[in-house]
């Protein structure tokens, strides 16, 4: 009989896993957009600190990151359990910031501001170059503004992982929650650590090629590296700025009724299409939240160069 309900025992504690584990894929996908910006934004935030300093800046800003989610997976739980019509709202808010933050990287692209560029890169240069500047200073300013930044889409990721299993139980949602909270940590803040030392690595592997006893072969794999580590950068902030728009137009298509509707409808009419229509059913609904999210980014431009507007006056006068 105990070993019966041992068994029983062991047969539940698997099934629940199963379930987390399926749950916090589903939720992972949700955040995708959220976790390109997050690596490029969190690998640019600790670049510019000498080379010996990068990682212990990375371990820095990582444990900031944990305090966060120990702050806002408590805090999104309460809201489920408590007030969960406020999850709806709360993600339509963070789709409005992923879909402003992604016009802003757009509009960046398209019509850089190459003085203001220009005069941070010096202010950079000078801070690192410079033995007189208080390195201390310097590194803890660039932890807080790292910190801050995670703080804003660690919310947003647990408040999009807490949306796809709303409609589970709360020890389901605090599993899944915490789980996804802890993966995106470790995994995020293990590749922006690869990511800055990327150029470190190529280095060292060129200077090895280059001395008598080193090989060609760790020449090319040496200046590959050095040629690839900027160019993962860029690569990261493109799709992670693609992300956003899709991430953020996705929760509108989906919390929205009739753009839920209309993208169904649109799915399902292209499906019936012959030969290419069950490509263009597949496709319709990546379009359709593309569009959203450029839409919902514009409009939450608008608002705020208004609001900027109207207060620029008031503060002058």
């Amino acid at each position: 009989m105990a070993g019966a309900s041992l068994l029983t025992l062991i047969d539940d504690i698997a099934t629940l896993l199963d379930d987390v584990a399926a749950l916090s894929k589903v939720a992972a996908k949700k955040t995708a957009g959220v976790l390109g910006d997050d690596l490029a934004v969190n690998a640019e935030q600790v670049s510019g600190v000498k080379a010996d300093r990068e990682l212990p800046v990375v371990w820095a800003v990582a444990k900031g990151s944990f305090k966060n989610k120990f702050i806002l997976v408590p805090a999104a739980l309460a809201i489920s359990a408590f007030i969960p019509w406020l999850i709806t709202p709360l993600l339509l808010m963070g789709a409005c910031f992923l879909c402003f933050e992604g016009i802003e990287k757009v509009l960046h692209w398209l019509f850089p501001h190459k003085e203001e560029d220009k005069q941070a890169h010096d202010a950079l240069v000078e801070a690192v170059s410079h033995e007189e500047v208080d390195m201390v200073a310097f590194e803890q300013k660039k932890i807080k503004g790292a910190i801050r930044t995670d703080f804003i889409l660690s919310a947003e990721i647990v408040v999009i992982a807490l949306g796809t299993v709303q409609e589970a139980t709360i020890q389901m949602q605090a599993l899944v929650v915490s789980t996804v909270a802890l993966l995106i940590t470790f995994g995020v803040y293990g590749l922006v650590a690869a990511i800055v030392k990327l150029d470190d690595a190529g280095l060292y592997l060129l200077e090895k090629g280059e001395k008598p006893s080193g090989s060609q072969l760790l020449k090319i794999v040496g200046k590959g590296l050095l040629s690839f580590a900027p160019k993962l950068m860029k690569t990261l902030t493109v799709v992670g700025t693609v992300a956003m728009f899709l991430v953020g137009g996705g929760i509108f298509t989906h919390g929205v009724p009739f753009l839920h509707h209309f993208t169904e409808e649109s799915s399902a009419a292209f499906e019936h299409l012959p030969s290419m229509g069950y490509i263009l059913g597949e496709v319709t609904p990546v379009f359709i939240n593309m569009g959203v999210g450029l839409v919902v980014g514009l409009l939450v431009l608008a608002a705020v160069k208004g609001i900027q507007s109207v207060r620029k006056p008031q503060q002058g006068h």
